[in-house]
């Protein structure tokens, strides 16, 4: 029960970010945060541990900071 509670919050946590990222990428033609949007759309969907959740989120997060195009 507690578990799935977390998986919900930190996925919409993770979808808002996610958003800010894919608004961004798209008023500004730069596809590296445009697709690290989509991915925090979409990995949610498809992870059902809390620690995985975390660990994939914050590394979608950090990608556009380290590569630049």
């Amino acid at each position: 029960m507690f578990q799935d509670i977390t998986l919900l919050i930190w996925g919409a946590f993770f979808s808002i970010i996610g958003w800010g990222f894919f608004s961004y990428g798209r008023k500004q033609q730069a596809i590296i945060p445009l697709s690290s949007g989509i991915g925090l759309f979409v990995f949610p969907y498809f992870v059902s541990n809390v620690y995985w959740l975390v660990s994939i989120g914050v590394a979608l997060i950090l990608i556009p900071f380290f590569i630049k195009t």
